[in-house]
């Protein structure tokens, strides 16, 4: 008998997390439509290297929503005007972008929808990570909860799963399961700053976290810097 592929829709940001939450979400049998979002942010190299990434991974489909969060601002991934800061912060830092991942994982909730999928993959952490309330296992576990009231199929009981898989792992651990599944990091972006050569500042949050994965992991670090 014919069986119809599992699809999964990945949210993919084309940085270090999300390109390895979409090898594991293929490596577990998924065919992969991946969507990332134009939303305002910095710079557009993250979305080259997401374009990079998809491609190299074999997806079914990718899709770019632009989206203007920008036009609200409030965080320095939004608003020029505030600085992206160059050393950590107490409490929840100026890259926290207000509600991003929920309205992101609303997107990808109505294309799996339309898709027939019921499986999302969102490469959020929670260990090395910078803080963000929208990152927490609380908040994945709420967001599916919210799928399943909140459409049609939930409410015929073809239940969504939000996948987490990299929520409790370091990022060195995350590096070595991505090299593991064969991840090409070289295509990737984490920079909050990245210039137009996609070059990594190699200050800003992100970037430390980047490099000290790579130094725990044991791995080389192809991350061209500034």
């Amino acid at each position: 008998m014919n069986r119809e592929p599992k699809r999964a829709v990945v949210l993919l940001s084309g940085g270090l997390d999300s390109a390895t939450a979409l090898a594991m979400a293929r490596a577990e049998g998924y065919t992969c439509y991946a969507l990332s979002m134009q939303y305002g942010q910095r710079h557009s190299t993250e979305l080259d290297a997401a374009r990079r990434v998809a491609q190299a991974q074999g997806v079914a489909e990718h899709i770019v929503v632009p989206l203007a969060l920008d036009a609200f601002g409030g965080s320095a991934l939004t608003d020029l005007d505030i600085d992206v800061p160059e050393e950590s912060e107490e409490g929840i830092p100026v890259t926290y972008v207000p509600a991003r991942n929920t309205i992101f994982l609303s997107l990808a909730l109505g294309w799996a929808e339309v898709l027939g999928a019921r499986d999302i993959f969102v490469g959020v952490n929670a260990v090395d990570y910078s803080g963000y309330p929208d990152c927490r296992p609380e908040f994945i576990n709420a967001f599916e909860n919210l799928a399943n009231l909140a459409t049609k199929a939930g409410m015929e009981g073809d239940r969504f799963h939000i996948h987490a898989p990299l929520i409790k792992m370091t990022k060195g651990e995350i590096i070595r399961e991505g090299v593991r599944l064969g991840v090409d990091y070289g295509l990737t972006v984490s920079c909050y700053q990245a210039d137009e050569q996609g070059r990594a500042c190699g200050v800003c949050d992100s970037c430390r976290f980047r490099a000290q994965g790579f130094t725990e992991a044991g791995v080389e670090d192809p991350t061209p810097y500034q």
